[in-house]
């Protein structure tokens, strides 16, 4: 009593003043468990992301510099063309007409040399940015590995909590291991 008046408790109070005396330790490590966790998830979320959209750059790279190999190989094929007409020239021409041909062939051949590097170094390039596309997709699927282990920690974190079954929170470390050791292995790029 205070000052004369009457002051009653009811169950809530007393559950509020309980709660604040006797505080949840479990509940209080799955919830700081859970956050950590988000913030993990987040951090692999973008490594999955950027993996993703490296994968595509490079991808879309290879596409441009086989078109640019594709075009030097029509570049070469019109030229050999060329050369075939002028050699068809010569054999069928005598004097002046048949050495300006024969010169024509010489040229064509020493152009048709520089497109076919070309073409051909516009290839390598081509298996180049395949490569690299591949290992970034590759990243990419490691990464997307860890933040589904991590999802699965944080949903199995959540249904410990609800049911408050403590081996269920062995799984959630289990889960989340498994995703550190995925995250882990995209770093090392394995």
């Amino acid at each position: 009593m205070s000052e004369g008046h009457f002051h009653v408790h009811g169950p809530h109070d007393h559950a509020v003043e309980h709660a604040a005396h006797h505080s949840d330790d479990f509940a209080s490590r799955i919830a700081v468990m859970t956050a950590v966790l988000s913030t993990v998830g987040a951090l692999f979320s973008y490594q999955g992301g950027a993996t993703q959209n490296d994968a595509m750059l490079h991808k879309n790279n290879a596409a441009i510099k086989k078109t640019e190999a594709s075009n030097q190989w029509n570049y070469y094929q019109a030229k050999s063309n060329k050369q075939n007409l002028a050699e068809l020239a010569a054999a069928l021409n005598e004097g002046d007409k048949k050495a300006r041909y024969e010169k024509d062939i010489e040229r064509y051949k020493a152009e048709k040399a520089d497109i076919k590097d070309k073409a051909e170094k516009l290839e390598a390039e081509v298996k180049a940015f395949d490569e690299l596309s591949e290992a970034a997709l590759h990243l990419h699927h490691r990464w997307a590995q860890a933040m589904t282990a991590i999802q699965i920690a944080i949903s199995l974190a959540a249904i410990t909590l609800l049911t408050r079954r403590r081996w269920l929170n062995i799984a959630t470390y289990i889960a989340a291991t498994i995703g550190a050791v995925m995250a882990a292995m995209a770093v090392a790029h394995v």
